[in-house]
């Protein structure tokens, strides 16, 4: 990201800065990957150390049903079934080394309670519902369609506005980022990226809660979930700036790159991280090659998995596909367009399609909660009669 600021800082870092009362404010970097990834300096009233309480730690590790998979596999995502709390919402799909992919379908935001994924940066993709992120830096509002990038280590409530909410989440354990092809060497987005820095929500409204209590926080790491009980608000910063904060970014307002003949999946890169990358498939005109045919080439995934969550629309590519359903296609086999779907694009001239697809470097394991969403025999679709 880039350099943003809210709030009251000093002029300088590290340097005496005092509160009405004399204090001083409580100084905190905070960063990743030591002191050589990005940061942010952040004032809080209270030291952000004051723990009261432990509570007993407990396991919310995926179980796995499906260590090594080489099977086309997909997945009806919409019937998850609603749960109140939005922690226990949380079902963990696919996992491997680099990432956890899962959805949740909350009722209820955090309104009681904080989170705190110590381990992984989060994408939440909105797939249905609205509110707002609240944060240490600031609040960033939220709708249908919106990407919600929190960094790790980040304090976090989500309050959303009614009860009918879905979403697809992704835990990286490596900084999620934009990609590099798109960024100059100073980290300026580049004229022929598909999206720039004026697309991004970031984080506004910084409130400022001077209070003493008990204030729980989840913290999530290696696996296992500690509720923690702190003596002040961890929402208690009166300023902070840096490179390292939560934002938002909308599907709509990703532009899409289109060619003459078919362009391959990387022109649909939205973030990458270091093993993994995303897409967002969104609407757009089809080539315009007078022979061209808009439906995607049959390719084999070789060094990746592909997964690919259905938004909205009409995938020109697959048949009988509903919104939430979720494909897996993993390397070493190929796949492609369902039958009929060649023919069917050819003549179109656009297509109306919401889709995000994430490509996993490394295998992924399939967890006993993805086979309860499983569709039965999804790996004989492409059987021409």
């Amino acid at each position: 990201m880039f350099y943003h600021r809210l709030g009251h800082l000093p002029r300088k870092r590290h340097v005496q800065f005092r509160q009405a009362n004399g204090q001083l404010y409580a100084e905190e970097l905070v960063g990743t990957q030591g002191f050589s990834g990005v940061s942010a300096l952040v004032y809080h009233l209270h030291p952000p150390t004051i723990v009261k309480e432990r509570g007993t730690p407990y396991s919310v590790a995926p179980e796995i049903a499906i260590e090594k998979n080489l099977q086309a596999l997909s997945f009806q995502g919409f019937d998850l079934p609603a749960i109140d709390n939005y922690l226990d919402s949380r079902k963990t799909l696919f996992v491997n080394n680099d990432l956890h992919i899962g959805l949740a379908a909350p009722r209820e935001g955090t309104k009681d309670y904080f989170v705190k994924n110590a381990d992984a940066d989060e994408v939440l993709f909105v797939h249905k519902g609205s509110g707002t992120l609240k944060t240490m830096f600031g609040q960033i509002p939220f709708e249908y369609g919106d990407y919600l990038i929190i960094p790790r280590g980040t304090v976090y409530q989500l309050e959303f506005k009614d009860k009918d909410n879905r979403l697809l989440y992704i835990e990286s354990f490596s900084p999620v980022r934009t990609p590099e092809r798109y960024r100059n060497r100073y980290g300026q987005l580049l004229e022929h990226s598909p999206f720039c820095e004026r697309d991004f929500k970031l984080p506004e409204n910084l409130e400022t809660h001077d209070e003493k209590g008990d204030f729980r926080i989840f913290i999530k790491k290696q696996g296992m979930m500690y509720p923690y009980h702190y003596g002040t608000h961890p929402f208690d910063v009166v300023g902070w700036d840096g490179y390292l904060y939560p934002y938002g970014f909308s599907i709509f307002d990703f532009e899409p790159i289109t060619g003459r003949i078919h362009m391959p999946p990387p022109i649909h890169q939205q973030f990458e991280a270091d093993g993994f990358v995303t897409c967002s498939f969104v609407p757009r005109l089809y080539d315009y090659h007078p022979e061209a045919i808009p439906a995607p080439y049959h390719h084999s995934n070789i060094d990746s998995d592909e997964i690919l969550y259905y938004v909205d629309g009409d995938f020109m590519s697959r048949n009988n596909i509903k919104k939430g359903q979720l494909t897996l296609h993993p390397a070493g086999i190929p796949h492609g367009p369902h039958p009929g779907a060649i023919e069917r694009s050819i003549g179109k001239t656009a297509t109306e399609e919401l889709a995000v697809m994430i490509d996993p470097f490394r295998p992924l394991m399939i967890t006993k909660t993805a086979l309860k969403l499983n569709v039965e025999d999804y790996y004989k679709s492409w059987i021409i009669n």
